[in-house]
C-alpha cells in the first residue's frame, strides 16, 4: 500500500498483567530482588548473585514495563520517568548532601550531577557507601533515555539485536578495555545490563511466549555455563563475586534472567494471604525508596548497635556482634524511612501523598 505505514503495537503477553492491571509475578520479582540487595549489602556473600542476579532482574522488569509505557508518545512517557527517578533522588540528594557538606565535603562543577545522574553524582569518603547505589539509577537513567531508539530497533529484528546486545560487554571485558572515570563506569554498567533491559522488550512483545520451553533451556544454559566458566577462570582478587566479574554477571543474569521471564507462574492468589500481599504491595509502591535509602539505614544501625552494647540487658541476651542484629535494625530505618520519605514517590508521580500505599 502506497503511504507510509504504521506499524501496529505488538499484543502484550498473555501473563503480563492481572485484571487490576499489575503483574504480580513482576511485583513479588521486584520485592524478592530487593530483599536480595539488602542482604547482599549487609553479608557481602559472593553465592547471592549466581542465586538470584537481582541487578538483572531489576531491569528486565523495568524493561518491560518502558515498553508498555512507550504505547504512549515517547515526550510523556519520558518526562514521566525522569519526574518519578529524579525527586526522590533530589531528596536523598539534598540529605546526603547537606551531612557530606557538615564532614567536610566541598563540592565541584559536577555536583550538577546531583540534578541529572547521567554520570556518577560526586560525594566525599564519608557517605560513599552510601551514595554508591546510585550507579543503578544512573544506568536506568540512560536506558530509559535510550528506549523509544531501542524499542524500535527491536522490534525491527527482535533476535539479532538480542545477540548482538551480548556483544559490547564481551568486546569491553576481553578486546578493548574500559575507559577509565564516569565513562567508563557508565559504558561497563549498560554493557552488562543492555540484554537484560532487551529482555523486558522480548516478554512484552510476546518474543519469549513464542520461544518452546526446551529452546529456552537451550539458550539459557549455555549463557550461565559461559557466566560460571568465565568467572572461575576470571576471579576478582580472589574471589568469584558475579558484582567483580562483568562479563559473568552479563552471561549469567542473561541466562537467569530469561528463564524467569519465559517460565512465569501465576501470583493472582496471593490475594488470599493479605499479610504477604500488602509487602509486596508496599515494597513495590516504595521501590526506589527502599533502594536509596537501604545502605543509609546499613551505616545508621552501626552506631545504634554501638549504644545497645551500654544497655547490660541487651548486651546479655542479644548477640550485638552479629551481622544478623544489623541486618534486622537496618530493615526497622527502612521502615522508618519508608514511612517518613516514601510519599514523595507519589509525589513524583503525581498522586496522593500516602505513609503507606
Amino acid at each position: 500500500m502506497a503511504g507510509t505505514h504504521r506499524r501496529t503495537a505488538p499484543a502484550p503477553s498473555p501473563a503480563a498483567s492481572t485484571a487490576t492491571g499489575r503483574d504480580r509475578y513482576f511485583d513479588v520479582l521486584r520485592a524478592v530482588a530487593l530483599v536480595r540487595v539488602v542482604t547482599y549489602h549487609t553479608f557481602e556473600w559472593p553465592w547471592l548473585g549466581y542465586v538470584f542476579p537481582s541487578m538483572g532482574v531489576m531491569f528486565a522488569l523495568a524493561g518491560s514495563l518502558m515498553a508498555r509505557s512507550l504505547e504512549r508518545p515517547a515526550p510523556a512517557v519520558l518526562r514521566s520517568r525522569l519526574r518519578r527517578l529524579l525527586v526522590p533522588v533530589w531528596l536523598f540528594g539534598l540529605v546526603l548532601g547537606v551531612a557530606m557538606l557538615l564532614h567536610g565535603w566541598v563540592p565541584g562543577p559536577d555536583v550538577l550531577l546531583w540534578v541529572l545522574p547521567v554520570g556518577d553524582p560526586p560525594g566525599d569518603a564519608w557517605g560513599e557507601q552510601a551514595w554508591a547505589v546510585l550507579w543503578y539509577l544512573r544506568a536506568y537513567l540512560w536506558f530509559v533515555l535510550l528506549s523509544p531508539l531501542l524499542l524500535r530497533l527491536f522490534r525491527l529484528a527482535p533476535l539479532p539485536v538480542l545477540v548482538l546486545s551480548l556483544m559490547p560487554v564481551v568486546v569491553l571485558e576481553t578486546v578493548s578495555r574500559v575507559p577509565d572515570g564516569r565513562l567508563g563506569s557508565a559504558l561497563s554498567d549498560a554493557s552488562v545490563f543492555l540484554f537484560c533491559w532487551l529482555l523486558g522488550f522480548a516478554h512484552r512483545d510476546g518474543v519469549l511466549d513464542r520461544l518452546r520451553a526446551p529452546g529456552a533451556l537451550a539458550v539459557a544454559a549455555p549463557l550461565m555455563a559461559a557466566g560460571a566458566w568465565w568467572a572461575a577462570g576470571h576471579p576478582a582478587d580472589g574471589s568469584y563475586d558475579l558484582d567483580d566479574i562483568p562479563l559473568a554477571q552479563a552471561l549469567w543474569s542473561a541466562g537467569f534472567v530469561l528463564l524467569l521471564l519465559r517460565f512465569r507462574p501465576r501470583f493472582d492468589g496471593l490475594v488470599r494471604h493479605p499479610a504477604a500481599d500488602r509487602i509486596v504491595t508496599v515494597f513495590n509502591a516504595r521501590a526506589v525508596t527502599v533502594y536509596l535509602w537501604h545502605e543509609v539505614a546499613l551505616m545508621a544501625a552501626v552506631p545504634l548497635i554501638d549504644l545497645m552494647w551500654e544497655v547490660p540487658a541487651l548486651e546479655r541476651h542479644l548477640p550485638l556482634d552479629s551481622l544478623w542484629v544489623q541486618f534486622g535494625l537496618a530493615w526497622v530505618l527502612i521502615a522508618v524511612a519508608v514511612v517518613s520519605l516514601g510519599w514523595v514517590e507519589d509525589v513524583a508521580a503525581r498522586r496522593r501523598p500516602r505513609l503507606l500505599p
